[in-house]
């Protein structure tokens, strides 16, 4: 057989059977006739040396595609990587059988996630899902480079907070694949992105704003029953200075109406109490009065049986827009309450012990506060966002429902 080239490849005549034809002067380089008529260039080489080694074969592109020189230079590469003791056959099907990014994450949220806050899984989760996966997903984890991080990383530059979260969890994930062997060790390629300046968002109701609230919230509470709720639940947050899903996710079980707070079996930083201040009170007695309230086990009830409701992104938007609040988060909510409390004078660790302080250094620093002066702290501030809201002081403070004083 002679020495193949363009020429001699295109005039192998086609036959009803695959015609092999192989170079006289590169041992196991060849091509294949297809009965289709397209030719494919092929190595073939032997495993393990000898007649007891087992025979590979390698398919390395299509004639047209490749020229028949390139294809020659490849042959010789896999030839000389097989002298050399490799199996490049094998480790061509390893690298199509390597894990995806989407692999990385499928393993990432079946065996990390559940270690997480549930609060936490659900926002990598919507992170993974809205820009991670669409860009990365189908990218092996062992050829994700730090250009392909920081591409990700600079599409979401007009949104600094989102960004550095979404690299976070990108390198947690990286991290993992190391730790899973997906990846080298130390070849994280989030490392050495600078990460974007954050501003911390100063924002918070003034009392005219917090009285225009009030007004919006009894407009809310008179629509629907289910406003009711919602309008409780805005409350609550005012007045306690509480996470979201810490007052979503509250039961009547866990109110102890004697010691006038919530006790929180879980948080962003572990069990804790929810202090209640007179009005917050009144807020719940109003809320245990409903006859609903006795089959709900949650305090903020949703429109499903036995469900509390999960969402307050519309209610919020349309009492913003009645209230006429511009720029005015949720969150902005649990800052209005603390900065009440610095503008009545109240010491850090008082309110770091009311809002649940995230930084453990400092929670720690708050674990001795007794709940007296606690109950005082919330109470001030109680009664200010209370009086601007058009919520009564509570006149049996110290008295459950259906109990005694």
């Amino acid at each position: 057989m002679p020495r193949l080239t363009k020429r001699f490849v295109e005039t192998i005549e086609v036959a009803p059977a695959p015609v092999y034809a192989w170079d006289d002067q590169l041992a196991g380089f060849g091509v294949k006739v297809l009965p289709s008529g397209r030719r494919k260039y092929v190595c073939k080489y032997r495993l393990g040396g000898g007649r007891a080694g087992r025979d590979r074969w390698y398919l390395i592109g299509t004639h047209g595609q490749l020229t028949c020189d390139q294809a020659r230079e490849m042959a010789m590469q896999i030839l000389s990587a097989v002298a050399r003791g490799q199996d490049p056959q094998s480790d061509r099907m390893a690298a199509r059988e390597a894990p995806t990014l989407a692999d990385l994450w499928n393993r990432y949220s079946t065996e990390h996630l559940p270690r997480k806050k549930a609060s936490s899984g659900i926002d990598d989760s919507q992170k993974a899902r809205d820009y991670v996966l669409p860009r990365l997903g189908r990218r092996k984890v062992a050829e994700v480079t730090r250009a392909d991080v920081h591409d990700v990383h600079r599409d979401l530059a007009d949104r600094p907070y989102q960004a550095n979260r979404v690299l976070a969890l990108l390198s947690k994930m990286l991290n993992l694949a190391e730790a899973w062997g997906y990846r080298p060790d130390g070849s994280n390629p989030c490392r050495h992105i600078e990460k974007y300046k954050e501003q911390a968002r100063q924002r918070y109701l003034s009392n005219d704003e917090l009285r225009r609230l009030g007004v919006a919230l009894d407009e809310l509470e008179a629509n629907s029953a289910h406003g009711v709720y919602a309008a409780a639940a805005i409350k609550l947050l005012l007045l306690t200075g509480a996470r979201v899903n810490e007052v979503l996710q509250a039961r009547w079980d866990w109110v102890d109406w004697d010691r006038k707070c919530i006790i929180l079996p879980d948080s962003k930083t572990g069990p804790k109490p929810l202090f209640l201040s007179n009005p917050a009170l009144v807020v719940l007695r109003d809320l245990s009065s409903r006859p609903e309230a006795a089959t709900s086990g949650f305090i903020i009830k949703g429109r499903l049986a036995g469900k509390p409701l999960v969402n307050l992104a519309k209610p919020w938007k349309g009492l913003c827009q009645i209230a006429e609040l511009d720029g005015v988060r949720i969150h902005d909510l649990r800052h209005t309450a603390a900065s009440v409390g610095v503008g009545h004078g109240l010491s850090l660790p008082i309110i770091g012990r009311l809002l649940g302080h995230s930084q453990p250094q400092t929670t720690n620093r708050y674990a001795h506060v007794d709940g007296d002066p606690a109950l005082l702290a919330i109470n001030t501030i109680g009664e200010t966002i209370g009086t601007a809201l058009g919520i009564p002081s509570d006149t049996h403070a110290t008295r459950s429902p259906g109990g005694e004083q």
